[in-house]
């Protein structure tokens, strides 16, 4: 189950799919207005440098393995069998948010985990038209996202120092964003891990029994996002810890923090979506639908 191919990326890898069955939702984002605000952190460049294909390639003394969740059912999307293949101009969620650990070289391992029975079906769909360099492994989910995470983390050999987790539910993640959040952890010794995150723009209320009993300083709170890295060793121990314990987390870092890991932030941007809900489909097709105009 390991694709590895030492031909770079090119522009013909996004048509490679589009005889594939998947077929995106019956949603349409012709009429979508992407918000200004949201508009002004897009990285125009970096999408058109995904929709060209990006080049993978992998440094031989690489040092970090990628996880990249893609085990959720789907139910909040509406979809199905999950999000992950899902399209976005000719490509699988899924493969975009690979593509881009695909094309830092210090990722030495793809550790996809998708539901063990769908393994062939993502193979064949996501990864498999592919030119992929970095060798790419399956792993089978767990019934929750901290168990899908710890299934990943045992298909990655001990050789490597950095683990990097990323929900594959984020397509837009742009290669410089993962290495600068690697070279983060990397210079700083006394740090266990680096998540990116983006500064809370709304206004947050503390909510008990459906009345508000507070207004806390939105300033030091931050939305977490991925990708998240962490040193290999501190990873596992906290995982296991977790089981142990019985403690389930909302993401990996919140596993480290309880066992006292000092976790920095990358700061992020917001148009590092998550597609949840069928609107972030509409928001995402929509902003690379502008993209692909102006390129014309």
């Amino acid at each position: 189950m390991v694709q590895q191919n030492e031909t770079s990326k090119t522009a013909n890898a996004a048509t490679a799919v589009e005889a594939s069955s998947v077929a995106t939702p019956p949603i349409d984002a012709t009429e979508v207005v992407v918000p200004p605000d949201l508009l002004a952190e897009i990285d125009i460049d970096a999408i058109t440098q995904n929709l060209a294909g990006l080049e993978g390639k992998v440094d031989p003394k690489a040092k970090t393995a990628a996880v990249i969740l893609a085990g959720g059912s789907g139910e909040r999307f509406g979809r199905d069998g999950g999000k992950q293949l899902v399209e976005i101009a000719g490509k699988p969620m899924l493969t975009w948010a690979a593509e881009a650990f695909d094309a830092v070289g210090d990722i030495g391992l793809i550790v996809v985990v998708c539901p063990e029975e769908r393994m062939d079906e993502y193979l064949a769909t996501a990864i498999d038209p592919f030119p992929f360099v970095t060798p790419v492994t399956m792993a089978p989910a767990g019934s929750i996202r901290q168990e899908s995470a710890f299934s990943g983390l045992e298909f990655v050999p001990e050789t490597f120092e950095f683990v990097v987790v990323h929900d594959g539910a984020r397509p837009l993640v742009r290669p410089a964003l993962i290495e600068h959040t690697i070279n983060t952890l990397k210079g700083n010794i006394d740090a266990d891990g680096a998540v990116v995150a983006h500064p809370s723009i709304d206004t947050l209320k503390v909510v008990e029994d459906g009345v508000i009993v507070g207004t806390p300083d939105r300033t030091v709170f931050w939305n977490a996002q991925t990708p998240q890295v962490f040193r290999a060793g501190i990873l596992r121990r906290a995982h296991a810890s977790a089981l142990s314990d019985g403690f389930v987390g909302t993401d990996d870092s919140s596993l480290i923090e309880r066992l006292g890991g000092r976790v920095l932030v990358v700061e992020g941007k917001r148009d590092n979506i998550k597609l949840t809900v069928p609107e972030d489909y509409l928001m995402l097709a929509a902003v690379v639908r502008r993209v692909m105009k102006e390129e014309q």
